[in-house]
């Protein structure tokens, strides 16, 4: 019997050839924007981003008045719930806590907890960690996905048909929907994980049920490693990185994403959804792994020892001749952050215990030399209108990767925090805001008489 030939493969070659025709019909002059005083990013051209919003959640600040009235560059930081991050830190670590419960329960009320507060906010994170019946067997492991950013997006939609009330919009409703999904990320991401290992990779299929008694972060570690088992330095360094990504403003992608979508009256699951799919970008979330790749780049490129080398290459990089060719060096530079980013500061000043830990120490100078070298090199070939600095991505997938975190992880536990950050932002935007979000587009095409189709060629 003769074998019948796949359409769909005709189909996809047809499509190649007419996405040229697709692309030059949407391509718009450069002039244009300027003409229409077009706020392409919605950023003007020193970076600043539009005021579209106003928001209680957190602060960034990147520059200060000077003496003479004038905005200049400061070194960045960054408020949650108007208590700067250096302090809520400092507050935690000294106190030998986990933080990353505390920083949700201040970004979701509005104030930090007392003891007994936490201790309760701490158990019901703990009480909703647990999947629906069948949920792991039916949903996750049934259809595997090389993608853990699909698997949180996927799941993330199923659960609406297991929630008993999922279009409600009240903040009580919205308010346990959420707290939920903060419970349940960190097994979504590495049950997932361990299914994509088990199927795509051949190796042993590992299912922990995380303990009560574990904080977000010793959860993680716990399902994750096959012995379930982690350091106090491990689990505490990975607390911060989940505390120093809760949260970043309303004007960051996934969180605009969350209220644009949100002032739309949509359900919970359907506005984390969208929020997810803007994380996954790697101009977004998936920065950290184009560091690591990167970094890996580079180090098999260069003499570690010589600076001129790195130098060379990374100019080479900039020029577009080496890594991805995309002409960016990944980890620097910062939307809004010119001087310092304060969350990389913070993590910087964390990072080398546990290189001496894990024996990396040698990794984690190479890191400070790119760090030192790159701003420069970017600098001198870059017309920048503000400071260029390691943001926190440059070190976060080292972190990850000291911790032996597949890169597969890294942008899903920048959304296992940055959950806390979206809940808040969607709350607000359900509390103060009856209108639905919509930009203004000024339409730059020429107008053209309609041709009857027998006329045309």
């Amino acid at each position: 019997m003769a074998k019948t030939e796949n359409p769909k493969k005709n189909i996809v070659k047809r499509v190649k050839e007419m996405s040229a025709v697709a692309k030059k019909s949407t391509i718009i002059k450069e002039e244009y924007y300027e003409q229409h005083d077009c706020k392409r990013g919605l950023r003007d051209i020193n970076g600043k981003g539009v005021l579209v919003g106003l928001t209680e959640i957190s602060e960034i600040v990147a520059s200060k008045t000077d003496a003479n009235g004038e905005r200049v560059p400061c070194h960045g930081e960054l408020y949650y719930r108007g208590i700067l991050l250096d302090d809520i830190v400092r507050g935690f670590v000294r106190e030998k806590r986990y933080g990353f419960e505390e920083v949700t329960y201040l970004l979701l009320f509005g104030r930090l907890p007392n003891a007994a507060e936490l201790e309760e906010f701490s158990s019901m994170l703990a009480g909703l960690r647990i999947l629906p019946s069948g949920f792991l067997r039916d949903v996750i492991m049934k259809r595997p996905s090389v993608d853990m950013m699909n698997v949180l997006q996927r799941s993330v939609l199923t659960l609406y048909a297991y929630d008993d009330n999922p279009d409600d919009i009240g903040v009580d409703n919205v308010l346990l929907q959420c707290l939920d999904l903060i419970a349940k990320f960190p097994m979504l991401a590495v049950y997932g994980y361990q299914v994509f290992r088990h199927y795509y990779e051949d190796g042993s299929l590992i299912i922990h049920k995380p303990d009560p008694k574990m904080s977000t972060a010793e959860s993680i570690l716990h399902m994750l490693r096959p012995d379930g088992g982690y350091t106090q330095l491990e689990a505490k360094l990975l607390d911060l990185c989940l505390v120093l990504h809760a949260e970043h403003g309303g004007g960051n992608n996934s969180t605009f994403t969350d209220h644009v979508v949100t002032s739309s009256g949509t359900d919970t699951y359907s506005a984390i959804a969208a929020s997810l799919g803007s994380l996954k970008g790697p101009r977004h979330g998936g920065a950290n792994v184009k560091v690591i790749r990167m970094m890996e780049n580079i180090r098999a490129n260069v003499n570690p020892a010589d600076d001129d080398s790195i130098r060379e290459y990374l100019n080479d990089i900039l020029d577009k001749k080496a890594f991805d060719k995309s002409g960016l060096i990944y980890g620097m530079g910062h939307a809004v952050y010119s001087i310092s980013d304060p969350r990389a500061k913070i993590l910087k000043s964390f990072i080398k215990p546990l290189a001496i830990e894990k024996g990396l120490e040698e990794e984690y100078r190479f890191y400070s030399k790119i760090e030192k070298i790159a701003p420069a090199v970017i600098s001198e070939r870059r017309r920048i209108y503000k400071g260029v600095s390691a943001n926190i991505d440059f070190y976060s997938g080292l972190i990850y990767s000291m911790l032996g975190i597949p890169v597969e992880l890294f942008t899903p536990i920048f959304a296992i925090a940055r959950m806390s950050g979206w809940s808040a932002h969607r709350i607000e935007e359900l509390s103060n805001n009856g209108k639905i979000i919509r930009p203004a587009y000024d339409a730059v095409a020429e107008h053209q008489p309609y041709t009857r189709l027998s006329d045309r060629k």
